[in-house]
């Protein structure tokens, strides 16, 4: 990274941070979600949630995003769109400030748009709340653009929850069925020259996400958010039930370090960066004796090698 960037301060000493799972809650975003509840203003829904919703500009929001990444010496982080047809708003945001930002757009493969995606550096797929199986042939055009442009995929799998929609009152009629990594097996092994990144150590699906990894070497993991499905996981598995530490252990003895992306699942203002889940991490990776070369590899260089190409 340019030495420009900020740097956050470490166990380990300073880090160069990318942050590869950072929501862009836009105006359409709450628009969208505002839209699905007869009655509800947006007036009502900034009021319920407690939340500053952005104005329609999204450069505005993005810089408010620069300005929090300064304030926690963080280089650089996705920009997830987060509902399907908001490619826009991530992709000025990464216009304004190139240097900051990759653009991720949640996209429904039922619905796909390729000119849509001039910009966006990867495409986020979400099988449960969209009520697909991965592997449906609506969901190769998507595979074969990331291939045809040298871009990844990200597809969500395990235990969904938005909470932005229960606080709003609003249903989430997801379909776990479409939810296990193992789907995913046949795909990746067709595109072997497309990254695949599965969010949240697979969300309570962590061993059919290793073996996943383990047979596929384009499939990489995300660290982000609270990780509360590790209260789903055997304890003979663990260190013990509920230890990070443990989680950690497992994958970087299975896929290495170089197969891992931190994460936070940040997403609004006025919590801004998640910097709790950066210092959970951090410890419980120093505490397993994490050399800093991998340290470096996972807090930051591991995403910029695998969307810088």
């Amino acid at each position: 990274m340019p030495e420009s960037l900020p740097l956050r301060e470490s166990p380990w000493g300073p880090l160069s941070v990318a942050d590869a799972h950072l929501h862009f809650f836009s105006h359409r975003f709450f628009t969208t979600l505002v839209s699905q509840k007869p009655g509800l203003t947006m007036e009502a829904a900034a009021q319920q949630l407690g939340w500053h919703i952005p104005g329609e500009d999204p450069e505005a929001l993005a810089a408010n995003w620069v300005h929090e990444l300064d304030r926690h010496g963080v280089a650089k982080s996705a920009l997830i769109a987060s509902v399907p047809g908001d490619e826009a708003s991530v992709t000025a945001a990464v216009h304004a400030h190139p240097e900051r930002f990759f653009a991720y757009a949640m996209v429904n493969p039922r619905n796909w748009n390729p000119e849509a995606m001039a910009g966006i550096h990867v495409a986020c797929l979400f099988p449960a709340m969209h009520c697909y199986p991965v592997h449906d042939d609506a969901v190769k055009p998507v595979f074969e653009w990331a291939e045809k442009n040298k871009r990844a995929v990200f597809v969500h799998c395990g235990v969904l929850s938005v909470g932005v929609r229960g606080k709003l009152g609003l249903p989430s009629p997801f379909d776990m069925r479409y939810s296990n990594p193992i789907d995913l097996h046949a795909v990746a092994l067709r595109h072997p020259t497309v990254p695949i990144i599965v969010p949240h150590f697979g969300a309570g699906y962590l061993r059919e996400a290793l073996m996943l990894a383990d047979l596929c070497p384009n499939v990489v993991l995300d660290t982000s958010s609270s990780n509360h499905w590790v209260k789903y996981s055997e304890p003979h598995h663990l260190e013990s039930r509920g230890d990070l530490r443990g989680v950690f252990r497992r994958v970087l003895d299975v896929i290495g370090p170089h197969r891992l992306l931190f994460g936070t699942d940040s997403s609004f203002f006025p919590r801004g960066w998640h910097q709790a889940i950066f210092e959970e991490q951090a410890r419980a990776l120093y505490e397993i004796g994490l050399p800093v070369s991998d340290a470096r590899a996972i807090f930051g260089e591991n995403l910029l090698r695998i969307l810088s190409r």
